[in-house]
């Protein structure tokens, strides 16, 4: 600590500073400031001078500092940081961090600099755009979320006060000395970087398997393997897709006979296949896999391994326990052999046979709310632990759980609980879909549907809708709710042609998609974002909770209340961003940016809208969207004004495996170009590699709009313009290696 702060005052004595000088962080006796990022700094304060730089469950990656800022030394012993972003203005005079001594200014886009002290975020706001929810479970309608990261001040404070450190990967104490250590986001209305910031601390989203954002089916019901056969039958002959089939808690035995328990039974904790259920488990998730649908299982940890359980013995064993006393050992999430010994003899046996994932449904916490020895609430601590459980044998980390708070994008995909049906409920989910990003929770997979009551037809139909533009689409419902699978004759057979063709929406948008996760991942930015992210300065982005983007050139508000008439034709508002025109993806219909509508859609129909001028990438049907390799690329171009010259780069990669961290996934740049000359669009070689990758491929370039006087050429060769199942002019290019690029050019593309 001496050495760093005598290189800082000698630093001082030649004036301002910049990189290179490794003089980040900057030490003043008890007091450290760290510059992460041009819009965040970490403020400690130590009484005893010590500082430290473990994980935290919120501030887990500690290897960025911003290399390019200036320190300047004003009178007496006060300083000027400046970073770009923020002007800090400090004065070393030995206390805490206060509103006297320590102010940050920043451009809001007010006539004069914005100001942040400590001060100002010891009171709510009432600008902060809102974020997550641990879980909607018993809710019916709308709620209070958390606070986000985003805020129309500009900025935003997490205090990481007295939290525990993570030392060799596991919980350690904090330390009383360390009495303050805040973490000041300064981004003014440039969300993104915010968000970029977070990652930058808390460590990015990464990358799920791909299955994970295709079609769930689930249902708390006595299921039984056959009865688990006949659902995949009935998704194939009615023409449903299916990625992911989840097996609820009657997977497991239901006779333990001790434990806390929950809900009214003891048996919400289990680990042995029910085999009267279940004869040939292995055997049973082994022929799901052959097809591509994964099976997780469902599971609440909070009674451990029972003496009811198969591997008891083995655990109790290793545990230095004798298994014929018969004892049961009380859940212990702090203690590290417990739940090495937990995982090995209660998880691992079903993984080996197949279980893909985990549910992890902890409802516990009114009865074990903190882990044992800590003040760390259970929740976050288990997704980290069953997250990091999960990667091994080369593959992603997978789990399902609910929100756990500051730094659970790490642990992606989240479950919103278990809510009632009404059209309340939908209207809050999809605002929640949109602000929950504002905090890094990016990917929710929600009971739609409803997992109580529910009978309503029309509603789910609805909901299915909104599941489509969602991160995943994914039912689920109790027992004593109507059963989800949509050809359910309770539905009846409009609702069921509805949800068919949002079903068959979402397989043919996978790449588009799946290319907007990556974003995700690169950038932090949310895959289902709050308008103001893209629009901050525009007031009308922040007056539209109904609706947000989908990725970059998607735009969607899931209609939300009852129609009218025999179509059931409902309404929604529509607020169309500036500076861009957009379709209706299903009867074509174009709005022009900035403008506010009215629109309706019958039940077969719900507003998503697609930016003009911009390729977007699709693949024909397939009942296994997230598994299936893509031989044919469709290439979806609405018109663009003049001179529209805009690019996408379609993302590929294996979808399980962690190679992408090590570079291996492809990228093929699309383009569209519209001048005097006429219309290009541009397939581009594609770059990069992976297991799995197609050699070649075939291409379909649709062109809603064309006019019927255009002529093509595919690399300047004339070719015929055909028209698609739905009527949509289109171009098809005859199959070709994926590096070799193709040009298509279209003269009086428009009329």
């Amino acid at each position: 600590m001496k050495k760093g702060f005598l290189l800082l005052m000698c630093c001082f004595v030649f004036g301002p500073l910049a990189a290179g000088n490794h003089s980040n962080p900057l030490v003043f006796g008890n007091n450290r400031i760290t510059l992460i990022t041009d819009g965040l700094v970490r403020l400690e304060y130590a009484v005893d001078g010590k500082f430290f730089d473990d994980p935290t469950m919120f501030a887990y990656d500690r290897s960025h500092l911003l290399d390019t800022f200036s320190v300047e030394k004003l009178d007496g012993n006060r300083y000027r940081i400046e970073t770009g972003r923020m002007t800090i203005t400090y004065t070393a005079d030995g206390f805490p961090f206060g509103a006297m001594n320590f102010r940050i200014e920043f451009d809001n886009g007010g006539e004069k600099p914005s100001r942040w002290t400590v001060r100002q975020s010891a009171f709510p706001s009432k600008n902060n755009l809102r974020g997550a929810i641990a879980t909607l479970d018993n809710i019916d309608g709308r709620t209070e979320l958390d606070e986000g990261l985003l805020s129309r001040d500009g900025y935003y404070m997490i205090d990481d006060t007295g939290k525990e450190r993570l030392v060799d990967g596991w919980i350690a104490e904090p330390s009383k000395a360390h009495v303050q250590d805040y973490y000041v986001f300064i981004y003014g209305t440039d969300y993104r970087s915010a968000l970029r910031s977070l990652g930058a601390i808390s460590g990015r989203a990464p990358m799920n398997r791909k299955y994970m954002h295709g079609a769930w089916y689930c249902r708390f019901y006595n299921y039984s393997a056959d009865d688990y056969r006949r659902i995949v039958r009935e998704y194939r002959e009615h023409d449903f897709p299916l990625d992911v089939l989840v097996f609820d808690m009657d997977w497991h035995t239901m006779d333990a006979k001790v434990g806390s328990g929950h809900g009214g039974r003891l048996s919400w904790t289990g680990y042995t296949w029910n085999r009267k259920q279940f004869p040939d488990p292995a055997g049973l998730l082994a022929e799901f896999r052959k097809e591509h649908i994964y099976v997780p299982l469902n599971d609440h940890p909070a009674d451990g391994i029972r003496p009811h359980e198969e591997g008891y013995d083995g655990f109790m064993r290793a545990m230095g326990e004798d298994p014929a006393e018969g004892r049961s050992l009380l859940f212990d999430a702090g203690d590290r052999k417990y739940m090495e010994n937990f995982f090995r003899y209660a998880l691992e046996p079903n993984e080996k046979i197949g279980a893909a994932f985990w549910w992890l449904d902890w409802q516990q916490n009114y009865i074990q709310p903190w882990v044992r020895g800590t003040r760390m609430r259970h929740l976050p601590w288990l997704n980290h632990l069953y997250y990091r459980h999960s990667l091994k044998d080369g593959l992603r980390g997978a789990l399902y759980s609910r929100w756990g708070g500051w730094g659970t994008q790490r642990y992606p995909i989240q479950f919103s609980g278990d809510t009632y049906a009404s059209w309340e409920m939908i209207a809050f989910q999809v605002e929640m879909t949109a602000t929950s990003g504002n905090a890094g929770c990016f990917f929710w997979a929600h009971d739609l549907g409803g997992h109580y009551n529910g009978d309503d037809p029309e509603m789910y139909a609805r909901w299915t809708q909104f599941g489509a533009v969602s991160s995943s689409l994914r039912v689920h419902s109790s027992s004593s709710a109507p059963d989800r699978r949509p050809w359910n004759e309770v539905w009846g057979r409009q609702a069921t042609e509805s949800m068919r063709r949002a079903y068959h929406f979402r397989s043919e948008m996978m790449p588009y998609i799946y290319s907007s996760l990556w974003q995700v991942h690169r950038e932090m930015v949310p895959l289902t974002r709050a308008l103001y992210i893209d629009y901050p300065r525009v007031e009308e982005a922040y007056r539209n909770p109904q609706e947000y983007l989908l990725g970059d050139l998607v735009l969607t508000a899931p209609i939300a209340s009852p129609g009218k008439g025999p179509d059931r034709v409902a309404e929604q508002t529509v607020w169309f961003p500036v500076g861009d025109s957009w379709y209706d993806l299903f009867t074509g219909r174009r709005f022009e940016g900035g403008t506010k509508h009215t629109v309706s859609a019958p039940l077969n129909e719900f507003p998503v809208y697609v930016k003009g001028g911009y390729p977007l990438p699709m693949q024909p049907y397939t009942p296994r969207m997230a598994t299936a390799r893509i031989d044919t690329l469709i290439v979806r171009c609405y018109p663009g004004g003049p001179g529209a010259d805009n690019g996408y780069e379609l993302y590929e990669d294996d979808g399980l495996s962690l190679d992408y961290t090590r570079g291996r996934y492809a990228l093929t740049p699309l383009r569209y170009r519209l001048s005097d000359g006429g219309l290009t669009v541009t397939v581009g070689a594609a770059e990069g590699e992976y297991e799995g990758q197609p050699a070649e491929r075939s291409y379909r370039i649709e062109l809603p709009g064309l006019s019927s006087r255009a002529v093509a050429r595919i690399d300047g060769r004339r070719t015929k313009i055909s028209v698609n199942d739905r009527g949509m002019p289109c171009i098809d290019v005859p199959r070709r290696s994926i590096r070799r690029p193709v040009e298509i050019t279209l003269t009086d593309p428009y009329q």
